[in-house]
């Protein structure tokens, strides 16, 4: 059997982590990547592992823009963040064939019906990287913790779930736990407990870490994982009385950690605010749900991107 045709879209920590990973299982994987192009180019990537060891990953192809992908990929998987200024349809759209199986690991809830519209005829699968990554430098990653990857078609092409189950074999067999399963889009919310409560608050208090946020602020997690559940609950997703306690649980174990968000605004660069604030608080306007610890949060951090942005 030929080893899969693999592009990754947004090879920065979470891609180039999980490119290395598929590449260590042996599959062929292609990275898109334009700030890293050269390093990338000369050397492939560095991938530092607290838990897996150190090693280098060199990609089969290292290219700016997906038109010129050579071949015809097996999975395109996007791992760009989702910001007001991306197009993830411009983005994938040259290289996807026929038989192109569509992969998006990226937060936010309520995100996926773009790529449901325009690629009405092929498989896409819906990823929740439940991991500790960071970009170190570059072409330069730090794993420090976790790995978990979630997967699930989101658009009944293939109810077998054939072709998430091959991915998830693949990085399985690296040591990296993986699952697959019909209720994506409940992972997607109870990932969104973490995603709302931590990367706003790891930018509004000037860059803390997760550890020293949780460490004096639990009550205030709590109040907004709970409303995060209640807006879940009115969508139809009716998420484990245990999943407040267990992230809670899961971050106190961890390493103190620098959100992504946190990172982007250090950086300069756009967050995710409206994929994982802005849609939440929309679908509790739309399911009539009452939210005033995400809508202080919210305006807060709209005060923040106005600063970024002067």
């Amino acid at each position: 059997m030929k080893p899969a045709k693999i592009l990754i879209i947004g090879a920065g920590a979470i891609g180039s982590f999980y490119g290395a990973i598929l590449s260590k299982a042996g599959a062929d994987v292609s990275v898109v990547c334009r700030s890293d192009y050269q390093t990338v180019k000369q050397q492939g990537y560095s991938i530092k592992s607290d838990e897996l060891g150190n090693w280098s990953f060199i990609p089969s192809q290292v290219i700016k823009n997906t038109e010129d992908y050579q071949g015809d990929a097996d999975y395109i998987i996007l791992c760009t963040k989702v910001t007001l200024d991306s197009d993830r349809i411009k983005l994938i759209q040259a290289a996807v064939r026929p038989n192109t199986c569509i992969v998006f690991i990226q937060n936010g809830v309520e995100i996926e019906q773009e790529l449901i519209d325009a690629f009405p005829n092929n498989e896409i699968i819906s990823g929740l990287a439940f991991i500790c990554c960071n970009r170190t430098g570059p072409a330069a990653t730090h794993h420090l913790a976790y790995g978990k990857l979630t997967l699930g078609s989101i658009n009944q092409i293939n109810t077998s779930l054939k072709r998430a189950k091959y991915l998830s074999d693949l990085i399985s067999s690296t040591g990296i736990e993986t699952l697959v399963t019909d209720e994506i889009i409940s992972g997607r919310w109870l990932k969104c407990l973490w995603n709302a409560a931590f990367n706003p608050l790891s930018v509004l208090s000037d860059g803390l870490s997760t550890e020293q946020i949780l460490c004096t602020q639990e009550p205030l997690i709590r109040v907004i994982m709970q409303e995060v559940m209640n807006i879940a609950q009115a969508c139809g997703y009716c998420l484990d009385d245990s999943s407040i306690d267990t992230n809670i649980r899961n971050t106190y174990a961890m390493p103190p950690y620098k959100t992504s968000m946190l990172l982007d605004y250090e950086n300069n660069k756009p967050m995710e605010t409206e994929v994982i604030l802005g849609n939440t608080i929309r679908a509790a306007k739309r399911e009539h749900i009452k939210c005033p610890t995400l809508d202080s949060l919210y305006a807060l951090m709209k005060l923040k991107e106005l600063k970024q942005q002067g």
